[in-house]
């Protein structure tokens, strides 16, 4: 089988389930494993690089009002690829390239590829789509394999914090101008021992205020901006910290985003841990340097 995967989450979940030599094409932003390098890139970024927060929301606004593509994808890179199967998502427009434009390039291409929309809005069906690329893939047995491991540590989690009060927490999905979180990070937060007070699981993430931020009275602040990679993340936190947006003395953690808090894939099980760590030291492990750190 030839697979495209135009999503950064499924090109991890490909080579977890063992299918990675049977992927031919993948997006800009397909950087885990680092085998994914190696592959065809066949979607790139319509956005500049080097722009700040507050840029980038402002463009990407300007652009979806405007209903232009926030992506480009190579038809050209594509038509060479013979594909069998290619993975995309109808889930969020500034996340990867749209359904509706990989069906007009396929239409257009005479190519005969399946088309398979994964679209999972909770930690549950993060674990579910799983199943469901496994199936696509012929790889289901070694997905099921997949879905026990990262459950059975999601009950490691479980079984440690589970004598301990909630925290409450908030997640900076963004910070210029700041975002409360949806989706499944509400889901870890709770699978780590916490409180998610801005955000519902399942639900878009919202443009929020520094008034409501505070107001929401939360007992620790962690920084995952989409889209970024820890020093990224840190940097933006000490923004955050500098411009005396939050209460003095309230906890601000930075963590890789892009590794395991905003792709929907295994890795959101490492950020689970993460969190349980940030939360309830005490009873679980210390988060991974690599993965999170403190700012204040």
């Amino acid at each position: 089988m030839r697979i495209v995967s135009l999503l950064p989450s499924v090109t991890e979940i490909l080579f977890a389930l063992g299918a990675g030599d049977d992927v031919v094409g993948v997006t800009f932003e397909c950087d885990y494993p680092p085998q994914a390098r190696t592959k065809r890139i066949v979607s790139t970024s319509a956005l500049p690089d080097g722009l700040e927060p507050a840029q980038i929301d402002q463009l990407v606004s300007a652009r979806m009002v405007a209903g232009e593509d926030l992506y480009h994808l190579d038809e050209g890179a594509l038509a060479g690829l013979d594909a069998d199967l290619v993975i995309t998502q109808d889930l969020c427009a500034v996340c990867a390239v749209d359904v509706s434009t990989v069906h007009d390039a396929l239409d257009y291409l005479a190519c005969r590829a399946e088309v398979l929309t994964v679209d999972p809005h909770t930690l549950t069906e993060v674990l579910a789509s799983v199943l469901t690329i496994g199936e696509a893939t012929g790889t289901r047995p070694a997905g099921e394999d997949l879905v026990a491991s990262l459950t059975g540590r999601l009950d490691v989690v479980r079984d440690r914090i589970s004598t301990q009060s909630p925290k409450r927490a908030l997640v900076l999905e963004w910070p210029d101008p700041p975002f409360a979180p949806g989706h499944w990070v509400p889901d870890m937060i709770a699978a780590a021992g916490g409180v998610c007070v801005l955000g519902r699981s399942g639900e878009r993430s919202f443009r929020s205020g520094w008034e409501e931020i505070v107001a929401a009275g939360a007992d620790v602040v962690i920084s995952a901006p989409c889209g970024y990679g820890l020093e990224t993340s840190i940097r933006l936190a000490e923004d955050v910290v500098a411009g005396e947006f939050l209460p003095t003395g309230l906890p601000v953690w930075a963590v890789d985003a892009n590794a395991s808090f905003a792709r929907p894939g295994p890795r959101l099980v490492d950020g689970v841990e993460a969190l349980a760590g940030i939360f309830h030291p005490d009873v679980a492990a210390a988060p991974d340097a690599a993965l999170a750190r403190r700012v204040r």
